[in-house]
């Protein structure tokens, strides 16, 4: 675990004691990736450098480039849509129209031995061939819809990859072809061939990738996931990288069956000239990702190695990978929309997004001389050279961050490696939650790691540029973190509400140290760091207090309370009767939003609760605030109602009782009689209601001659009870 992670974790575990300095830390590649970011890449483990250098080669007037080839001479080849026009560039980026061609779109070009152009059309299939600046000729018709790929075997022949009946066609010099291998595929969607003369085949709907032998012999190495393999390429180890798009339909219904595993599989290969299956000859729509719709899921990239074992080295949940070239190094690289990104993969759990170009695809690419690389991008589309050597100035801004409250700035430090360049890190605050006006100018920038204090005005909102320069040699330095110190301006907190208990219960002990001054470290699940953003904030609605136990004479309350800084609490509670003039400490240091006292020590009568809600345990004392409520008027009632008038008389065959019942304070609740010591019984007022201070009572009681006891009891709100008896003879 990294320093800065252990720093994040120890802050999220602290966040009640707002009253401490705060840290708000940048140091992955989801914060840094937030943020407005100018000729740097950034590593998908956090690390900010200098992005290689990048410039506009050419600029084709057309909404979209698919394709780029360049001869022996140096000269690059492109086209696209939505006009079929082929464009030459020679080295000095001077480019011009070589053709116009009968089409609506060009997505695939090749060049031969003899630097002659080839130039596939969609969605009328055709390849023309220009030699020099000779005017175009139809070179081979393969009676297809599109033609997705074009490569070169050594032997000088041409192989054409097509839709929607997914053939693979093999011309030869003089323009004759026929079907070489048929995929039992819509679309052959991509294609390149290895050092030993075999096609590697991304196919569309199924995601497949296929190797297709010298002799035609076909084998699926793997399976995608995703239905459209839209690049395919062998690395200079040779072994194949595959990338893939779309979400793959699900079949119609069918008896289920276990799925082969992951892996090589035998494909049947169809003679050549042999009809394609019914379902392959049906017209089709283009790709999903060249036919103008959206593609869901994003992309996913396999490394096949050539051993034949594949692994996943990358993934993104909106990004559309179209095309992937090698680095100088054997690194990976891939072009992508729909931001204009190139990624590098460094291993199979890293990669950089390198850069992000001015446009919205990057969809292919052409390795050129000494370390360039030429990038075909579409919405626009241009041609771009990449490097060999890095930008010497990089900057990025941050993602603007919210403290929650007005704060103070302390010091701004950063990690990384100069590596003889600079890194500067300025910084600027304000009060509206976008800087774009209103806010502080940019501050002088610091420089050094250890850092300095940040001269931005206190506010509630900050954010920090960090502006990355070379040494003289073309070096990059390394930005890996950016912490910003700070500290909310201290709020009082509030009592919100206060709630008296039921009477005759009270609340369990607390058990062990005050959970104020008590400090304990929870860690969250390992993989999912902490945001550090503002301080927790303790605005609770609700408050969970334990189950109280039954305690006659005891009274209780229970409080919400909120702390805008997040900040821990203690209370002071005080009692007084309503009609007295001092407060009188009940309880201090109070660590619960809960108390119950013995109300047993005091006269019956109506009191109010005072509590006084501090933040002394987060803040020094000068820093200290406080606040104070007070409750509704409660009554603390022990005294049991009154019984008066008991008699017991016979009238006519029956028992006749009359009581009259009276409380100083609450209502008579309950009442209850015995005969001769027999279970109790309710008894009714007269007036049937239980809602006065006074009630009356008559029951008329079957008895049998003789002498007999009558016991009553009566019980007022605060469960107060008395009894009385009365003897008839």
């Amino acid at each position: 675990m990294s320093k800065s992670s252990v720093s994040i974790l120890l802050l999220a575990s602290l966040t009640l004691f707002a009253g401490q300095t705060h840290t708000w830390s940048q140091s992955d590649y989801a914060d840094f990736e937030k943020g407005v970011i100018k000729n740097l890449s950034v590593r998908s483990d956090g690390l900010l450098t200098l992005a290689p250098h990048s410039r506009e080669w050419f600029d084709a007037s057309s909404a979209y480039l698919w394709a780029l080839a360049q001869d022996s001479k140096g000269n690059l080849y492109t086209g696209g849509g939505t006009s079929a026009k082929l464009y030459r560039i020679p080295p000095d980026g001077k480019g011009k129209m070589l053709a116009d061609l009968d089409a609506l779109e060009i997505h695939a070009i090749a060049v031969d031995s003899k630097d002659r152009v080839y130039a596939a059309t969609s969605p009328d299939g055709k390849i023309y061939r220009i030699t020099g600046n000779a005017k175009p000729e139809t070179f081979y018709d393969p009676k297809q819809k599109y033609i997705w790929g074009m490569v070169f075997d050594s032997k000088g022949d041409l192989f054409v990859g097509t839709g929607d009946q997914g053939e693979i066609h093999r011309v030869t010099a003089d323009g004759k072809g026929k079907v070489f291998f048929k995929t039992d595929e819509t679309h052959v969607r991509s294609m390149v061939i290895d050092a030993h003369d075999n096609l590697i085949v991304g196919t569309d709907p199924s995601g497949l990738v296929l190797r297709v032998s010298p002799s035609g012999e076909g084998f699926v190495l793997y399976q995608m996931a995703k239905r459209e393999v839209t690049a395919v390429a062998v690395a200079p180890d040779g072994s194949i990288y595959a990338a893939a798009v779309g979400t793959k339909q699900a079949p119609a219904a069918a008896p289920a069956a276990t799925p082969p595993p992951p892996g090589p599989a035998m494909v049947t290969v169809n003679a050549p000239g042999a009809p394609a299956p019914a379902a392959a000859r049906s017209a089709a729509p283009p790709p999903a990702s060249v036919g103008g719709n959206a593609v869901s899921g994003g992309s996913e990239v396999y490394r096949i190695e050539p051993n034949g074992y594949p692994r996943r080295v990358w993934n993104h949940a909106q990004d559309v990978v179209y095309a992937i070239a090698f680095d100088s190094s054997g690194h990976a690289l891939l072009g992508a929309g729909n931001k204009g990104n190139v990624y590098r993969i460094e291993s199979p759990t890293v990669y950089t997004a390198m850069l992000i170009m001015p446009a919205t695809q990057v969809t292919a690419f052409q390795a050129g001389r000494e370390g360039r690389l030429y990038a075909a991008t579409g919405n626009v589309g241009k041609v771009y050279e990449i490097g060999p050597g890095l930008e010497k100035e990089g900057t990025i801004e941050s993602d603007v961050f919210d403290s929650a409250m007005y704060s103070m700035w302390g010091r701004l430090s950063f990690e990384g490696k100069l590596n003889s360049g600079a890194v500067a890190v300025a910084t600027r605050s304000g009060n509206l939650d976008q800087p774009q006006k209103n806010w502080s100018p940019w501050s002088a920038p610091i420089t050094t790691q250890k850092g300095g204090r940040i001269a931005s005005p206190a506010a509630r909102f900050v954010q920090w540029k960090a502006t990355l320069t070379a040494d003289g040699t073309g070096r990059s330095p390394e930005l890996e973190s950016v912490d910003v110190a700070y500290l909310p301006k201290n709020v009082e907190p509030h009592v919100d509400e206060i709630e008296m208990t039921p009477p005759n219960y009270k609340f369990p002990a607390a058990t062990g140290a005050s959970s104020a001054l008590a400090q304990t470290l929870s860690l969250p699940p390992l993989g999912r760091k902490p945001a550090p953003s503002a301080p927790s904030i303790s605005l609770e609605t609700t408050t969970s207090t334990p189950a109280m136990q039954l305690a006659k004479g005891f009274v209780g309350a229970r409080w919400l309370a909120s702390d805008p800084n997040g900040d821990s609490m203690v209370y002071t509670v005080e009692i007084r009767g309503v009609n007295e003039t001092e407060w009188k400490l009940l309880r201090d240091k109070v660590a619960e939003k809960y108390l119950s006292w013995d109300s047993t020590a005091f006269p019956d009568g109506e009191y109010r609760l005072r509590i006084t809600a501090s933040d002394a345990p987060s803040n020094p004392p000068s820093e200290t605030l406080t606040s104070r409520t007070e409750s509704d008027p409660f009554i603390i009632d022990n005294t049991p109602p009154k019984i008066t008038g008991l008699s017991a008389t016979r009238t006519a065959g029956k028992l006749e009782v009359r009581w009259h019942a009276a409380d100083a304070l609450n209502n008579i609740s309950k009442a209850e009689y015995s005969l001769d010591g027999g279970e109790w019984t309710v008894a009714a007022p007269v007036t049937k209601l239980s809602d006065s201070l006074e009630l009356d009572y008559v029951l008329s009681l079957d008895a049998g001659p003789g002498e007999h006891t009558i016991a009553v009891r009566v019980a007022d709100d605060y469960e107060n009870l008395t009894t009385d008896k009365a003897v008839v003879k």
